[in-house]
């Protein structure tokens, strides 16, 4: 397991970086296979609901994190799906109109660990400043220790 860091990298781009004790093919496996990412992405105590999940170039995305009684729609599209690489955007119910492009990097490390690097680029900087200030970080810190232990449940 390792910290996830975050760093605001310009008005509208935030890079998050972490490092997982798995092969980077695994990480991004958990990016792409509708019944891992289901395990891990969204709160503790959550439920992630899959509307569709075609995660390939061209591809789209429709899903519900159900957490404390409410439902919170996500939904996508995928620009680049490659060996190491997925571009995306994303855009939140709650939020129309407010896309992010994601790009994510996974790179092979030594020993079959992954760094994985990814870029938020939001559509504005006043877009950027209301997800770093909404506590998009500590989010993400939590779906990446979930991640760390579907992926440790996928190596037994």
């Amino acid at each position: 397991m390792s910290e996830t860091t975050h760093e605001r990298t310009g008005e509208q781009t935030v890079v998050h970086r972490r490092e997982f004790d798995a092969p980077a093919e695994r990480v991004q496996q958990a990016h792409t296979v509708a019944e891992i990412f289901s395990q891990w992405m969204g709160p503790r105590g959550s439920r992630l609901r899959i509307e569709h999940f075609e995660p390939r170039t061209g591809g789209d995305f429709d899903y519900v994190v159900e957490v404390g009684g409410g439902e919170h729609r996500f939904w996508g599209s995928y620009h680049e799906v490659v060996e190491g690489r997925i571009v995306h955007t994303w855009e939140y119910q709650g939020e129309p109109g407010h896309p992010t492009l994601e790009i994510l990097e996974f790179r092979e490390l030594p020993g079959e660990r992954c760094a994985l690097e990814i870029t938020s680029v939001y559509a504005s900087r006043a877009d950027c400043d209301a997800m770093v200030s909404s506590g998009i970080d500590g989010g993400m810190d939590e779906d990446f220790e979930r991640l760390d232990e579907a992926l440790a449940h996928l190596a037994h």
